[in-house]
């Protein structure tokens, strides 16, 4: 008989594979393997499905892959999160706070953003997405309708790393920056750049943003 814990491994390098092979059809199954192994839908994700688009977007910057098969790719994951998604319980209870969410201007890689989307939606929160590509005017045209909340941006190139810069800059000269916590990810961010920038918290995951915005809840009340 199998270990369990091995099981759970398995199942998960499953996920992860299936996402990198372009392999829809495997994703669902792993998927389908995950919920009956009991294994949260949350950790499938973040430890399976996200793991593989991690490997899909390093082979994408290194030219091993083009848009086409990050679109395979994407398709794959999806498929597995459209399994895993009705078991998704809240584990926050996100009280409505408002979250704007995008991937800074010159980027339209929002895999990663929609995977965060996801998790903040499950855990209670109302969501904004603006989409990929969002330049800075947007968010604080968005920011001032809301008025008071998180702003999450993400990015995976260096080269828009400076619009996160921007976003936290006109912010402060707008008068909206007390109004909103600011969190940054995506693959070349770090806790030393939002440091840097003035953010207020660096999500290494997805699960880490759900976490940080929930910590942030009764500041935004």
């Amino acid at each position: 008989m199998k270990d369990a814990r091995q099981t759970e491994a398995e199942i998960l390098a499953a996920l992860e594979k299936a996402v990198d092979q372009m392999d829809e059809e495997g994703a669902v199954k792993s998927a389908q393997d995950a919920l009956l192994a009991g294994i949260d839908p949350y950790f499938a994700i973040t430890n399976g499905l996200s793991k593989g688009m991690a490997l899909v977007s390093d082979k994408y910057e290194s030219g091993v892959y083009f848009v086409p098969e990050i679109l395979l790719c994407a398709d794959a994951m999806y498929a597995a999160i459209e399994v895993l998604k009705p078991h998704l319980k809240p584990q926050q209870s996100g009280d409505n706070t408002p979250v704007i969410i995008g991937v800074i201007e010159g980027d339209i890689h929002d895999i990663g953003k929609s995977i965060v989307r996801l998790m903040l939606e499950a855990g209670g929160f109302t969501v904004y997405d603006l989409g990929n590509d969002v330049p800075v005017s947007a968010f604080i045209e968005k920011a001032r309708e809301i008025g008071r909340g998180i702003i999450a941006v993400s990015t995976l190139m260096s080269t828009t790393m400076p619009g996160m810069a921007r976003l936290i800059e006109t912010l402060k000269s707008e008068g909206l920056r007390d109004s909103f916590k600011v969190m940054i990810g995506g693959g070349p961010v770090s806790q030393s750049f939002a440091a840097k920038i003035g953010a207020d918290a660096y999500g290494a995951n997805a699960m880490e943003g759900v976490r940080i915005a929930a910590r942030w809840q009764e500041v935004l009340r």
